[in-house]
This record gives structure tokens, sequence and C-alpha cells, in this order.
């Protein structure tokens, strides 16, 4: 909203009032604006959610300071929720499509990691929501997605020319306003070509999988598009909120991720840094960039009451909010084919219980008695059943985190 205020004003020679143009400057203002309203009023929720009795509820499963946990405030990923939306209505260009699916990525989930966690508080019902309810709305949203970057004109990717091969980046700079002569020797068209690493053009269409159709390839690459979309989101999003068991280990690991998604949306939203780094350029996702920035704030600031020993927890209506905003921001600047690398702890934390419930199942069968891989599902727990203590494990999964972000950036270039 006070993007567009400002650019009004600027009309007038109203001082200050065009630093609003800069990506940058909002970014930095987002975050400010975000770290803000989660450390300062998030006390005032914790408080509220501490009055209202909305504690978690714990099982005694043998693990070291586990009860402790026990009456610990719970729905505290309304602050993340609210840190994000907030700033980023502020600051943000909110007609940009990918601003507005980002946001509506935000409110879907979280509501319904809202609906979950209301029923395990209010309702008294451990289950909270049916897991299939769940699916039904990961499902839903990721045919929004799907669809919504299939049909809006605005989404394209930007192509060069054979003509502008010869063209160099210093020739573009040296324009005055580089969108508006890069268009005359690029086009953009509808694509369904994404990001992969270690290859030579660092690209793969989606096409290529249907390419025995022939002239309806395009089309059915779309439908395939479309399915990837909704298996990314429903994995990744179930991947955070497995990873939420620990004090701080999904807020930590979310900003990790979180901070290397906007460096790839920076880079791969501004033609000069596409040209020169030979990667996928995608017009207006620089505006991303401060969608991101609302993320690491709420995050951070998050972590301030989140951390060792945690006065709140983010709950569900948190966590799968945190993993769907990472899946569907991936997909949308066509990095998702980086996600195993750059979210491989929320990976580890899905495999470990598919791994242990599958292993289980098959050993009862053939053995009459289940058997298991690790000690206890997901992984961070397997580690607390050895003795390690939570903020030495929280650590550690954080920096592996980093190392994996490093090697996401990385990839750029291995070819």
């Amino acid at each position: 909203m006070l993007y567009y205020l400002f650019a009004y004003l600027d009309q007038f020679n109203f001082p200050g009032a065009g630093m609003f143009q800069y990506i940058s400057f909002r970014s930095a203002m987002t975050v400010i604006t975000s770290l803000i309203i989660s450390m300062i009023f998030g006390k005032r929720v914790i408080n509220f959610l501490r009055k209202q009795q909305i504690g978690e509820e714990v099982r005694d499963l043998g693990l070291e300071g586990q009860m402790s946990k026990k009456g610990t405030p719970t729905m505290g990923g309304i602050i993340i929720l609210g840190s994000i939306i907030i700033p980023t209505l502020l600051f943000a260009d909110i007609l940009n499509i990918y601003v507005i699916l980002m946001l509506i990525t935000t409110v879907w989930l979280g509501f319904i990691g809202f609906l979950d966690d209301y029923i395990k508080s209010f309702k008294k019902n451990k289950e909270g929501l049916a897991g299939k309810f769940k699916i039904v709305g990961q499902v839903g949203l990721g045919l929004i997605v799907g669809l919504t970057l299939f049909l809006n004109n605005d989404v394209v990717v930007r192509k060069k020319n054979i003509e502008s091969k010869s063209i160099t980046t210093e020739q573009i700079i040296k324009e005055n306003t580089i969108e508006k002569n890069t268009q005359q020797f690029s086009h953009d068209i509808k694509s369904t070509k994404t990001t992969i690493p270690f290859f030579k053009n660092n690209e793969f269409d989606y096409e290529y999988l249907v390419k025995f159709l022939g002239k309806h390839s395009q089309k059915a690459a779309w439908l395939v598009f479309v399915i990837v979309v909704i298996l990314i989101v429903t994995a990744v999003s179930n991947g955070a909120n497995l990873t939420d068991g620990l004090d701080g280990l999904a807020t930590g690991t979310s900003a990790i991720i979180g901070a290397t998604l906007g460096i790839l949306a920076y880079v791969g939203g501004n033609v000069i840094y596409a040209d020169y780094l030979n990667i996928m350029y995608i017009p207006y996702t620089g505006e991303l960039v401060v969608f991101m920035s609302a993320f690491i704030g709420a995050t951070i600031g998050f972590l301030w009451y989140n951390s060792y020993p945690a006065q709140v927890f983010m709950g569900d209506t948190g966590s799968l909010a945190l993993g769907g905003i990472i899946a569907v921001f991936a997909i949308i600047i066509r990095k998702e084919l980086l996600i195993p690398i750059l979210c491989g702890i929320f990976l580890m934390e899905n495999l470990s219980v598919v791994m242990q419930v599958g292993y289980f199942k098959y050993t009862k069968r053939k053995f009459g008695e289940g058997r298991r891989i690790f000690k206890m599902s997901p992984l961070h727990h397997h580690y607390q059943m050895k003795g390690y203590p939570e903020p030495k494990i929280v650590m550690r999964f954080m920096i592996i985190g980093i190392i994996l972000a490093v090697i996401t950036i990385v990839t750029l270039k291995i070819r």
C-alpha cells in the first residue's frame, strides 16, 4: 500500500518518495517491520495464548526434557503469519501476480494449520484435523498455483533472440532503462522450463517428458507441471511440519532456506545479474524479494521466543505455512528441482518417517514383529534418544542447513 502511496507522491517530488521504487530499500524496511511485529507484538500474543490456556499437549515418549514442554503456548504461527502478511501489504507491489500467489499460500495453509491447532487445543482432540482434509487443502493449493502459472499472461520467461547473442552485459548497462531496452532484443514466452543443477545449460523443460505426444506435448507439459507443483507443495509443507519438533529447529532452518531463495529470486529477477550468471530471467519476480524479506524477518523474530527453551510453539498454523511458502516460492522462480538440496533437512525428516514406518510394517509381516531403523522418527528424535542435548541437535541441523544453502547457490555455476 505504501508502495502505491509513495509512487503517487513521487510525481510531486515529495522528499524520499522515490526510495520506494527500489526493491532493496523496501526489502530492508520489510525486514525491520517484520522483526518489530514478531518481537514486540509477539509477546502480547504469547500472553493471550497463555491466558486462554492454549498449551501444548505432550505425550511421554521417554525423551529428555520432553515433559517440561507441557503447557507451553502453541498456535504461535499466528505471530509468523501476521509478521509476513502485514509488511508485505505495506511495502510490496500487491498487484504483482507472484506476490498475490504468495499471500494466498500464506493464508491458505495458515488457515488449514489453524484449524488443526484449534481442534487440538479447543476441542481437546489430540488427532487434530483429519489427515485427508490436510491433503485436500495442500492439493487444492497446488492446483491454484499450477493453474495460475499456466493461465496468467504475466507469468513468462524472457528468452533472448538469436541476434541478441552478440549484445553484452556492458551494453545493457549503458542503456537508460534496462527493462525497456532489453525488450528490443528479447521476448517473453510461456514456458515449462525450470532450473536443474549440474547440467550444461542449467535448464530442464517438462515438455521433454511428453515429447512423444507430438503437437500436444506443450499442453501436456503444463499438466505434468501442475502435478509436480501439487507433489512439491504437499511434500515440503509436510516436511516442515515434521521438522517442527525441537525448539527453534523448523524456524531456524526455514530462515536459512528463505534467505537462499531470496538471493535466487533477486538474481533471477534482475536482467543484468541473470545475464551475467547465464541463468533463467523471469520478469517481475524481483518483487518477491520484498515478500521473502518479510518471511526472514518473521522467522528470526519468532526465533526470539521459540529458541530453547521455547516460550511458544508455532504449531501447524506456522509449520504448514512455512513449508508451503518455501515450496511455492521455489516453484515460481523455477528452482523447484533444487529443493532436495536446499531443503535437505526437510527431506531427511520426511524420509526418516517413511523408512521407519515402511520397514516396521515389512518386518512385522515377515518376522511377526516390527523392527525399526531409527530409535525414533522423525530423525531429530533419533538423536534425542541417543542422548544428544536438544540445543546441540538444533544447532548442528542448522549448520547442515547453511552448508546445503551454499551448495544450492554454487550449483548455478557447476555445469
